[in-house]
């Protein structure tokens, strides 16, 4: 063969299995292995043709993606046959690159084998080089023109009107371990299979969004190689258009917001038709993130007049500031960047192709109303994670526990199958806050099998292997009222070298379990007992304790306190299992090793203290609050002032004072407030 497919040459098996699917590349590497492969031929231009044993013929054209490839059997897309060629074809090159001995099958990754697994000396618990060595090519080198042709000028034009709007998007650039570049983008996930070859981008998104996807990719990448050339992984901020005349397009949103706080949550009975308006210009002019948190607070006030359990007048205190906060990060010479604090590049919600995903657990949470589930799935090659939320309302108050809820059935699947299995799906879409949907009128359009709890093979991104590093990064974010509103943000998977203790608090009714990571640093596991998972802190004990096996990566939502890493535990990953405790059976009452006696913590008290005040506030209304509350303010700011929080201090007594002089105009100083505490409650 004179000619050379350099394109087929390069696909790994990570890269044709996300080019068909897992099952289709295994079946391909044993016909291939047991001799029942095609005969391989290869055309003056470089077109690759094949004829298999049960007589069909397959024919890939020079310079053609595999879903372009021509297959006598009438598969859709890229077949088995195709597959059996690539390798078949991949085998012979080699063998005849090699030298004397034993031919390669193909190309092998590092990290992999070719159908797929891990290698056999890839030791569980190893560290990964912590230094990646970054390849020297990027997607930025591709021009529109090329674009253009590969996914044509209608979704070119849609990509143009995004990239006016602006958006942010996770460039990693390909590396020695992981050859293939990704752009993590607000809708979904492009990888670049093949260096220098564009039809070979590939995304999960469905229908014509993937095709604007690979356009916003390459200019992310255009982005990333001016202000960051070289560094493997970098977030940018890709165009953008001006803002509007108030510099947010937010000014009817806040003052819908202090009306609330004038006149208190207790009096917003009236505010119904302002929300719906409010929220439809938001929606008009793409204002995502506003959008949501606009939602969450006409949720909390129809909550508080339905006398639900959901309402909270402490996420009502930071709904109010939250708007005001993104309306300032754009506007007032901040550091925020427009696309990534006000949403303006979020679709709603996007279709998804054929995607594979991994349950990582679930957290079961229940009032005398409802029940609900969220169940945490890694995506393939991405260091995303979707919730997939669903909610049963309750009749009588007595709805189902968790062993109970792991039974139920979601989007085709049982939650206990979900949280603790891989799924496969054609029928999923995913929204801007990163929730994931799955339609059920599709049949066999999702299956689910068990995991072992292999997830050494997820995202570096995801996987925390260095807790320290974990640690610097989450204090190095912006605060939270501004960052993107994705569920799960703060979701890892921590490998778990060492169980160093575990230790109940009856008085807490909480379980904590010291674990470090390969380097010896150490995050703290804590759970509290709830009714609605009866067994979780035992099967949780159980886990860490080693009893179905050694404990190998434990995952949940981490936060930073008091200097340490905690967290709040999903799942633990023992030796070939997934352990969820919140679907556990079980009741808590075993014998659970009493812990130490917890410290004082003077500070977060005397801040939490401080923000009910701010909170009840909202609730009552500026208006309406009692001739006491500003000597209240102003106790709480002594106190804080004491333990050195004395800027924290100054904004209550300027509302204090503010309050007693003029409660009509004392809202700049309550959302001085309210942030500067909220932002010291989320670091402290």
């Amino acid at each position: 063969m004179t000619a050379r497919r350099a394109d087929l040459l390069a696909l790994t098996p990570d890269a044709l299995a996300a080019l068909t699917n897992r099952g289709l590349l295994k079946r391909a590497v044993k016909a291939v292995d047991a001799g029942d492969g095609p005969v391989v031929g290869i055309e003056p231009d470089g077109t690759l043709t094949g004829e298999h044993p049960d007589g069909v013929r397959t024919r890939i054209g020079a310079g053609a993606a595999l879903d372009a490839a021509d297959c006598d059997c009438g598969a859709p897309g890229a077949c088995r046959h195709v597959l059996t060629l690539v390798l078949a074809y991949q085998a012979t090159a080699a063998a005849a690159a090699a030298p004397a001995g034993p031919a390669a099958a193909g190309p092998v990754p590092a990290g992999g084998r070719a159908d797929g697994t891990a290698p056999a000396d890839a030791v569980p618990g190893s560290p990964r080089p912590t230094a990646p060595v970054v390849l020297d090519w990027s997607p930025g080198e591709f021009g529109d023109d090329e674009i253009e042709a590969l996914i044509g000028s209608r979704a070119l034009a849609l990509a143009r009107r995004t990239h006016r709007r602006g958006y942010d998007a996770l460039v990693r650039r390909p590396t020695v371990a992981d050859p293939a570049p990704l752009v993590e983008l607000p809708s979904c996930t492009v990888r670049f299979l093949v260096p220098h070859q564009l039809n070979y981008a590939h995304t999960a998104a469905a229908s014509g969004a993937h095709r604007e996807a690979v356009a916003l990719a390459v200019w992310a990448c255009r982005v990333a190689d001016e202000t960051a050339p070289g560094v493997a992984e970098t977030r940018v901020e890709v165009a953008g258009a001006t803002s509007g005349a108030d510099g947010s397009g937010l000014t009817a949103a806040l003052e819908l917001a202090d009306e609330v706080l004038l006149d208190g949550a207790v009096n917003s009975g009236g505010l119904a038709a302002g929300f719906a308006v409010v929220r439809r210009d938001l929606e008009a002019a793409n204002l995502r993130w506003p959008v949501l948190a606009l939602d969450d607070l006409a949720g909390q006030l129809t909550a508080y007049r339905e006398r639900s359990a959901h309402h909270h007048p402490e996420r009502v205190a930071e709904l109010l500031a939250e708007l005001h906060a993104r309306h300032r990060a754009v506007t007032g010479g901040g550091t925020g960047a427009r696309s990534r604090v006000l949403g303006t590049e979020e679709a709603a919600e996007t279709p998804l192709r054929r995607v594979r995903l991994t349950g990582l657990g679930c957290r079961v949470a229940g009032t005398a109303e409802d029940r609900t589930v969220e169940v945490f799935l890694a995506q393939a090659d991405s260091p995303t994670v979707l919730v997939l939320r669903h909610r049963w309302p309750v009749a009588d108050g007595t709805g189902p526990t968790g062993p109970e809820i792991a039974g139920r059935r979601v989007g085709g699947a049982t939650v206990g199958a979900l949280a603790a299995g891989n799924l496969v799906t054609e029928s999923a879409a995913r929204s801007a806050a990163h929730r994931v949907r799955l339609a059920t009128r599709r049949i066999a359009a999702t299956t689910v099998s068990p995991s072992s709890g292999a997830w050494r093979s997820l995202a570096d991104g995801l996987v925390v292997r260095d807790l320290a590093g974990l640690a610097a990064a989450l204090e190095a974010l912006p605060p939270r009222m501004i960052r993107p509103r994705v569920d799960a943000e703060s979701f890892r998977v921590v490998e778990v070298a060492d169980v160093r203790s575990i230790g109940y608090r009856p008085g807490d009714q909480r379980l904590d379990a010291v674990v470090a990571d390969p380097a010896g640093n150490t995050a703290t596991v804590s759970a509290v007992h709830r009714a609605v998972s009866p067994g979780a802190l035992e099967a949780l004990a159980a886990a860490l304790r080693g009893d179905r096996g050694r404990p190998r990566f434990v995952s949940g939502a981490v936060h930073r306190t008091r200097g340490g890493l905690v967290v709040v535990p999903a799942a633990v990953a023992v030796d070939g299992a997934v352990v969820v405790p919140d679907l556990a059976g079980g009741d808590d009452r075993g014998q659970l090793a009493p812990g130490a006696t917890a410290v004082a913590d003077e500070l977060g008290d005397a801040v939490d203290a401080a923000l009910g005040l701010l909170a009840e506030l909202a609730h009552r209304g500026a208006r309406h609050v009692p001739v006491t509350f500003p000597g209240r303010l102003r106790a709480a700011g002594r106190t804080l002032a004491g333990i050195g929080l004395r800027r924290s201090a100054a904004a209550l007594e300027r509302l204090a004072a503010g309050l007693a002089a003029d409660p009509t105009s004392v809202s700049g100083a309550w959302v001085d407030a309210q942030i500067r505490l909220s932002v010291t409650a989320d670091r402290r």
